[in-house]
């Protein structure tokens, strides 16, 4: 990552100084500032189908912030499914679900508040959904990683500590227009589940998440797929 970057943050209003320990605790990685490289991507979570938004444009200096970047092949795809576990609200359906949830969360996660600065893949309702069906045992950790390369998950920056907010300069701000962007959205995600039902077709042979819990597969076992979403 260069040493400073221009990030945009989608939103149904201006936002002219994020402020640290504001927002939803239940997004994908907790309390931070949400953000992404691409000023495209930021129109389409700034709107829905009944109005338009704004993509807010920052600078962020990250030349001594300590960054996590879940997208890395030093993580696997359960590392970020168990900071997922910890974060989202999940529906945990079945007994299988709620071991699951402890397994992944003692064997996967990573401890995102120990960083300024957070380099994930946002889980729009369409990958969450499919991250819910591995955890419930529906799908294999193989399926998973196919159904999440499907309609080019969005990479999201998310800002965590008080010193990375202090980084930030804000520098503007563009509409979005739902007549555009919203109808961008819905077809990625209309495309990405058509392929996802396919996938479910086809014979499964792999690892689901009981078959991981029994063998007591780590984070090192090669037969899980490490950062599969380039």
């Amino acid at each position: 990552m260069e040493k400073k970057i221009t990030i945009y943050h989608g939103s149904k209003q201006i936002v002219g100084v994020p402020v640290f320990g504001e927002g939803k605790k239940n997004n994908d990685f907790g309390l931070g500032f949400y953000c992404t490289e691409s000023n495209d991507l930021a129109k389409e979570w700034a709107v829905s189908s009944l109005r338009d938004g704004f993509s807010n444009r920052y600078t962020i200096d990250t030349e001594y912030l300590k960054i996590l970047n879940l997208n890395s092949p030093d993580y696997t795809i359960l590392n970020w499914i168990a900071v997922l576990m910890e974060h989202r609200l999940f529906s945990i359906k079945t007994p299988v679900a709620r071991r699951a949830k402890r397994y992944l969360i003692e064997n996967f996660s990573v401890n995102v508040n120990a960083y300024d600065l957070i380099v994930g893949y946002r889980a729009d309702d369409s990958y969450f959904d499919y991250a819910e069906a591995f955890v419930n045992n529906g799908i294999t950790v193989e399926q998973l990683a196919r159904a999440m390369q499907l309609g080019k998950l969005g990479e999201q920056i998310v800002v965590k500590s008080q010193f990375a907010f202090s980084k930030i300069k804000y520098e503007g701000f563009e509409i979005a227009y739902k007549d555009t962007y919203y109808t961008l959205r819905k077809s990625r995600d209309d495309d990405a589940n058509k392929t996802y039902l396919k996938i479910l077709e086809e014979e499964a042979d792999g690892l689901y998440i009981q078959d991981i819990m029994r063998g007591g597969i780590k984070n090192d076992d090669p037969r899980i797929p490490r950062n599969p979403f380039k």
